[in-house]
């Protein structure tokens, strides 16, 4: 069983969930980083002629939309003309004038990647996210921004600054770049080298700049339940149990099933309790990942194709799994 994701970045989790998580920015310094993707599997994602656009991206902080076109080829196809491959000539010249590479979910094309997010993903039960940054020198591939997440930055190569500000001053906060009018108190500036991991709290507002040479981070983006994925829940809870005609017909029929649903409705909402929403929310969150084994491989449905006995492989959770769902219980519950 592999070791806990968590534990192995911020060392006690006990710690870390009472001081910075969702707090306060931290940078720390893990005995092994583990990360699975760095420039290596860059290279071997474009060696392999498949890597594409949406997944590929260039940025400029400076709002300047780079076309897919600068950094993309097109390839003919059975007679059909295809847009949109990574071409690593344009991007590396791209790089060269100062803008950033930004690959899109890479836990959706890369399968450690998608690994390590499954197993964070289990340890937190919130949905996680991945992608890749790489920077050049003096680079900054996006401005001074908030995220509708918590952030792991892993830095795999080369060196980065961090800027971090201070948290949404209201509870209506907006996503994206900051307005050039709103003043947020810098809480930490940091250079991470390759092995540290930065976290940074939801909504917090960041930045980062390369420094010498190019500079690459691994970004792990922890997704939290909103407003909409409440009102989900709350419709999900009202219905349960529901009896009535999917399709009534007439308007009797039809004014019955509305006086049905309410009736039903009504007699759920005595009963449901704000932590049951947020658990229904959460569950929903992560139960395409717990519920989907892994697929057998093209060579053990091979091997196994005459015996009929599938294998799939699970990953085992430790004791952190168990404390941060104490310590986040106890969060939930406080007064």
């Amino acid at each position: 069983m592999e070791s806990p994701t968590l534990a192995n970045w911020v060392g006690n989790v006990e710690s870390f969930t009472s001081h910075q998580w969702q707090r306060e920015p931290a940078v720390f310094t893990p005995e092994t980083l583990g990360s699975p993707f760095d420039l290596d599997e860059l290279d071997s994602a474009f060696d392999s002629g498949l890597l594409r656009t949406p997944y590929l991206e260039m940025v400029r902080s400076n709002k300047v939309t780079v076309p897919a076109e600068a950094y993309t080829t097109s390839r003919l196809l059975n007679g059909t003309t295809h847009h949109g491959f990574a071409d690593r000539a344009k991007v590396v010249a791209l790089l060269r004038a100062g803008a950033t590479l930004l690959l899109r979910h890479v836990d959706q094309w890369h399968l450690p990647t998608a690994d390590l997010v499954t197993r964070l993903s289990g340890e937190l039960d919130r949905r996680v996210e991945a992608f890749f940054f790489v920077t050049p020198a003096d680079g900054q591939g996006l401005a001074t921004h908030r995220d509708d997440a918590d952030v792991f930055a892993l830095q795999v190569a080369g060196r980065k600054t961090w800027y971090v500000h201070g948290a949404p001053t209201t509870a209506d906060w907006s996503l994206g770049e900051l307005p050039d009018d709103e003043e947020s108190p810098q809480l930490l500036r940091s250079v991470l080298e390759p092995g540290h991991v930065l976290y940074i709290p939801r909504g917090f507002a960041h930045r980062a700049v390369g420094e010498a040479g190019l500079s690459a981070h691994l970004s792990l983006t922890i997704r939290d339940i909103s407003l909409a994925d409440l009102r989900t829940a709350l419709q999900q809870r009202l219905t349960e149990g529901l009896t009535a005609p999917a399709r009534p017909l007439g308007e009797a029929a039809i004014a019955d099933a509305a006086a049905t649903l309410l009736g039903h409705a009504r007699t759920k909402l005595a009963t449901i309790e704000p932590r049951d929403l947020l658990l229904a929310a959460r569950t929903a969150q992560t139960r395409h990942l717990a519920d989907a084994p892994r697929s057998q491989t093209f060579t053990e449905t091979a091997r196994d194709w005459e015996s009929g006995t599938p294998r799939t492989r699970r990953a085992g959770l430790g004791s952190v799994v168990r404390t941060w769902r104490r310590l986040r219980d106890a969060t939930d519950t406080a007064p």
